[in-house]
């Protein structure tokens, strides 16, 4: 069974419950984002003056307080310019699924506000050694990860990320407990035994396709169904 025919198997029977679930849902994000933008236009936050002229390469904040993380940077800034010298700088891309490091090379203070400015989306920070560390959050599926990531079952019955085969038992991430009786019996056997063997995701669609699939089954969530059915 392919994982197109698997997704199909285990949204049979439960499409009306999630559609309940997803209206419900969407009035509750509805009305936290309304109160969340009254209370935003209703507080009247005041900007702030940059501490120097790399801090001042810094996206202007637009009168609203600066983030932590825009914060963060503007103090590391500074801290390079009363410093001088070059340092080395790195690069931390963190996926959904993997990390990656890299050196990006030596650069003087005026240099690491520039890349900055550049790029205001990029944490920085000022690590024991000297070295500045940017990072970026990215979502998406490390290549790493697209090459060899597979969803499956550790040895405790948790829905997990593995890389290479479950047999492998080289997890990545944990996500939730499975009921697997409830499972078992809601699924062909030969839909469990794909799971246990692993099913492999080439992307963040697959990815997410298989945990909303599989949270069917998680223990909170289907003891909830099988209390609430007749």
């Amino acid at each position: 069974m392919n994982l197109r025919g698997l997704y199909k198997q285990l949204k049979k029977g439960l499409r009306q419950k999630r559609r309940w679930l997803s209206l419900g849902f969407f009035i509750v994000a509805a009305t936290v984002g309304l109160l969340s933008v009254y209370a935003f236009r209703s507080s009247g936050v005041p900007g702030y003056e940059a501490e120097s002229k790399l801090a001042a390469a810094l996206p202007d904040a637009g009168g609203v307080q600066a983030s932590a993380q825009d914060q963060r940077a503007r103090e590391v800034l500074k801290r390079l310019e009363e410093a001088g010298g070059k340092r080395d700088i790195f690069m931390r891309k963190s996926y959904v699924c993997g990390e990656e490091m890299m050196l990006i090379g030596r650069m003087e203070a005026s240099e690491v506000a520039s890349l900055h400015a550049e790029h205001p989306g990029w944490s920085v920070e000022l690590r024991e050694d000297g070295a500045v560390l940017f990072a970026e959050a990215i979502d998406d599926l490390s290549p790493a990860c697209k090459n060899n990531a597979y969803f499956g079952l550790d040895h405790t019955g948790n829905l997990s990320l593995f890389d290479g085969p479950p047999d492998d038992q080289k997890v990545i991430r944990t996500f939730f407990q499975l009921n697997m009786g409830y499972m078992e019996s809601s699924l062909q056997p030969d839909a469990v035994q794909q799971l246990k063997a692993g099913i492999r995701v080439l992307d963040m669609a697959e990815y997410n396709s298989v945990l909303s699939t599989f949270s069917e089954f998680a223990v909170e969530e289907s003891e909830k169904v099988m209390k609430s059915a007749p």
